[in-house]
């Protein structure tokens, strides 16, 4: 008998890396062994291998069967192993023939059939840079599979067809078996594009001008006022005035997305940022990540590229809020666990929403609020001040007036904002491009003070500020952030000193009002 040989791919949060999977056939009674840390869904694929294979018409071997999955020492999961394990056994057998350096990654059903894996699009990823460009996947994964430049992938319905192509008896092979295709075809996915427009926001000039802002420099923003007065409204439009991801961020989004969503037929990139909007009791392990074994992402990896908008910020626990302070610094959650470390990219657009008090009337006069100074001091300090201090638009957002909800159809579209922003955008990409950033919230203090530092007179007022401190040194560097966005935004060259006032007022409105 000899050593059979095959390849697949260990997922490690976004990273792969290339498993090589042994099996010998010994001369002792039947068994089938499994070695190299199989979780419990790889220990399972046994009694799956070789319920697939006999129905496949190449039964296995009668004989002990060790299969080794190297390197040893990383932690294997999950049922994309079977197809690899299997290929493996049958070469063992002289069943098939040489396999080469082709990556197989399907899981089995107990009819034969390949059935499809979640993160095949990393997995094909790592796969490739690794220098093994040759894939096999199950047909259901092929058209996602397909998306990566330099991939040969081929796509199987079932293990009796994958074994003729690779040298199998074909009088033995069950040929005739052709299961259907349970996978919608990638014309009939649903459309998630569509966004609300901003037409259907009455009045509200300060703070559509504030999310205009937002989108334009890709800053975080806080919205606070009374309910009812349209916050979440304009936090659901935010994703709709940003422009679409260009090829590497589609990648990189549609990749984490495949690690989460069940595996289906598109074939498409998701060109538009993603928004994800969790609910007020979500654990720090559905924000953050987590779970049992190996870390999985949570919402805010979900949203990497696009919004994470926490609704009823205050309702939040306060260790979760406060476990998004390093992603919205870093761009990246690194998450720790005894199975291992897994890193996923984070770098959302965090919108916040809040009421000034938990009876939400404290706003204006506030005459008909019930609640105590005390209540209100410890609602709003679950938003902690070290979180605060990383969001660059700090909005009080007032009820609407009889006056402007009259205004039927005098609102802007999202379209007509949505152009201005992609123009803001373009001036952005093209004044950072040396210094390898992309919007003006990526931009250092090392930068604003330096290439880009702004005449002493501009940042007068800034300067004071920080001397009787109202400005952290972290919020003295978002204002010229959000300086040089309104700047773009009105096609200057630099940002003059009411652009800085103005971004003063956007940081601190917030802040005076409570």
């Amino acid at each position: 008998m000899a050593l059979g040989r095959t390849y697949s791919i260990a997922l490690v949060g976004l990273n792969g890396y290339i498993v090589e999977v042994e099996a010998d056939i010994g001369q002792t009674l039947p068994a089938f062994i499994l070695l190299g840390l199989p979780d419990a869904s790889l220990n399972e694929a046994k009694e799956r291998i070789r319920s697939a294979a006999k129905n496949s018409g190449i039964p296995l071997s009668r004989r002990k069967i060790t299969a080794n999955l190297i390197p040893a020492s990383l932690p294997k999961r999950g049922s994309g192993f079977d197809l690899a394990v299997t290929m493996a056994v049958l070469r063992a057998a002289n069943d098939i023939k040489q396999t080469g350096k082709t990556v197989f990654i399907a899981e089995l059903g107990l009819d034969g059939r390949l059935r499809p894996v979640r993160g095949i699009l990393p997995a094909v990823m790592a796969s490739v840079q690794a220098g093994y460009p040759d894939i096999v996947v199950a047909q259901a994964n092929l058209a996602e599979a397909a998306l990566v430049p330099g991939a040969k992938v081929r796509g199987y319905r079932t293990l009796a067809r994958l074994a003729l192509d690779f040298g199998a008896d074909p009088q033995e092979l069950a040929l005739d078996f052709e299961p259907e295709d349970p996978h919608l075809p990638a014309d009939e996915q649903e459309d998630g594009g569509i966004f609300p427009d901003m037409a259907d926001v009455s009045g509200q000039g300060d703070a559509r001008r504030a999310l205009e802002v937002a989108a334009a420099g890709a800053h975080h923003l806080l919205l606070m006022g009374p309910p009812g007065a349209g916050k979440t409204m304009l936090a659901e439009r935010l994703p709709g005035l940003l422009p679409d991801l260009a090829d590497h961020e589609a990648m990189e989004v549609t990749a984490i997305h495949s690690l989460c969503s069940l595996p289906s037929s598109s074939a498409q990139l998701l060109r538009r940022p993603p928004f994800e909007s969790p609910h007020h009791s979500a654990t720090a392990a559905a924000i953050i990540g987590g779970g049992s074994g190996l870390p999985r992402p949570g919402a805010a990896s979900r949203a990497h590229r696009g919004v994470l908008f926490l609704d009823e910020a205050p309702e939040y626990e306060r260790r979760v809020l406060d476990a998004l302070r390093q992603p919205l610094e870093s761009g990246e959650l690194v998450i720790h666990r005894s199975a291992g470390t897994a890193a996923y990219p984070a770098r959302f657009q965090l919108v916040l929403a809040a009421n000034p008090c938990p009876c939400g009337k404290a706003s204006g006069k506030g005459l008909d609020c019930t609640c105590t100074p005390m209540m209100r001091r410890r609602y709003l300090a679950r938003m902690s001040g070290p979180l605060l201090d990383r969001v660059d638009i700090q909005l009080q957002v007032e009820r609407v007036s009889l006056a402007e909800f009259g205004q039927g159809g005098a609102e802007e579209d999202t379209a007509s904002v949505a152009a201005r922003v992609c123009d803001a955008r373009s001036r952005q990409r093209e004044r950072l491009e040396p210094f390898g950033l992309e919007t003006n919230a990526q931009v250092p203090g090392r930068v604003l003070r330096g290439e880009l530092r702004l005449p002493p007179a501009s940042t007068r007022i800034l300067d004071h500020s920080l001397e009787r401190g109202v400005l952290t040194a972290r919020g003295y560097d978002r204002v010229p952030r959000l300086a040089w966005t309104m700047a773009d935004l009105g096609h200057r060259e630099r940002p003059d000193t009411n652009d800085i006032g103005q971004a003063l007022g956007l940081r601190q409105a917030a802040a005076v009002a409570a």
